[in-house]
């Protein structure tokens, strides 16, 4: 396949990714500027995170497993601010807009399950609220005086989920927060409901633009910061161009994300330079074969000479109701003497010499 064609998919395929449904009903406003829109968000974000504090719920087992409340800290008050608080992550930035956004969150428990990578499906409880100010009237030395509250609302709930989330259709800050959790475990019970344990959960406090931005989404108001109390149940991956390698595993720097950078930037994802990264490449070495192709292989003590194809990695044993031990090997390097299993071996489909 030629650069151009593989441009021509790429681009059809980001349109596919970015696009989402709006509910019925949302309207947006004329943009505002990025950077003073963030320096507002950011100013309310760490103002609320400064004069409250969090209570959570610990039920094991149950929905309101980490559940929190968020509780303004009374003048005198001794609470720990959520600013305070040891898990509080303050060093996570995300680029966007030609702006260095700050994203807090809040690490109530990491999991001990799979990290999601920012382009697959999660299975996850969660709690969105936003911020937003209001003038009050209060007394001041017995006057008077209007002053601004910091507030927030729930707009939804979703504490027993039944579906998988996509993060490329979800907003901006799920993709980039989720892949700094793991899942947990569950067991199925008698009355047919789940039961999860040791999942990661965590709160994100986000600036608009990694939100909704200037688009008033239900009840939610145009420029809203937005809050998340979350917990990762499960997640299912996805292999974005089709060529039986899940996208996690073209993750070429192993940063948890891949990313469509801009014309000419240098993508750490892209094996042969061709502005496409792995994930959206179905010819990952540029060698004119495809990745599927180069991963097939036909066992010749097959009856019905069936074309596989490897896993990425292989399995860590046998499967004992097929007559083949093949599914115990990965993507073998190229050669007389192919490597199916070294981790550090050059898998053929990023070979461009192999075909």
């Amino acid at each position: 396949m030629n650069n151009f064609f593989k441009k021509l998919l790429l681009v059809i395929t980001c349109i596919l990714l970015i696009s989402c449904n709006r509910n019925e009903g949302s309207s947006v406003e004329p943009l505002r500027d990025y950077t003073e829109q963030y320096n507002t968000d950011i100013a309310k974000i760490e103002k609320f995170l400064q004069t409250h504090y969090v209570e959570i719920v610990n039920h094991p087992g149950f929905s309101d497993d980490q559940d929190v409340t968020f509780i303004e800290i009374p003048d005198g008050g001794t609470q720990t601010p959520i600013w305070d608080m040891p898990n509080l992550v303050k060093d996570f930035t995300v680029d966007q807009n030609d702006i260095t956004y700050k994203v807090y969150y809040l690490k109530q428990t990491e999991g001990v399950g799979e990290t999601p990578c920012n382009v697959d499906d999660v299975l996850s409880a969660y709690k969105g609220q936003y911020l937003f100010t209001i003038n009050e009237t209060e007394l001041v030395d017995g006057v008077e005086t209007q002053v601004e509250k910091l507030k927030f609302n729930t707009f939804e709930s979703t504490p027993n989920p039944q579906n998988f989330l996509s993060l490329i259709t979800a907003i901006k800050g799920w993709g980039e927060v989720f892949p700094n959790f793991k899942t947990g475990t569950y067991t199925s019970n008698t009355d047919g409901s789940v039961s999860y344990n040791g999942f990661g959960a965590g709160i994100m406090f986000l600036p608009s633009a990694l939100g909704y931005y200037g688009s008033s989404i239900s009840s939610i108001p145009a420029y809203s910061p937005l809050i998340f109390n979350f917990k990762l149940y499960e997640i299912r991956r996805n292999d974005q161009d089709g060529d039986g390698i899940y996208s996690y595993l073209e993750d070429i720097n192993n940063d948890g994300y891949v990313r469509v950078l801009a014309e000419g930037v240098v993508n750490p994802d892209n094996s042969d330079d061709d502005e496409i990264p792995d994930f959206l490449d179905v010819d990952d070495d540029g060698d004119q074969v495809s990745t599927k192709e180069e991963t097939a292989y036909t066992n010749p003590s097959d009856p019905e000479l069936k074309k596989r194809y490897y896993p990425y990695n292989g399995a860590l044993i046998d499967d004992p109701l097929t007559l083949y031990v093949d599914e115990t090997k990965g993507i073998p390097s190229c050669g007389s003497t192919p490597d199916y299993t070294s981790v550090l071996r050059l898998r053929k489909h990023l070979d461009p010499s192999c075909q």
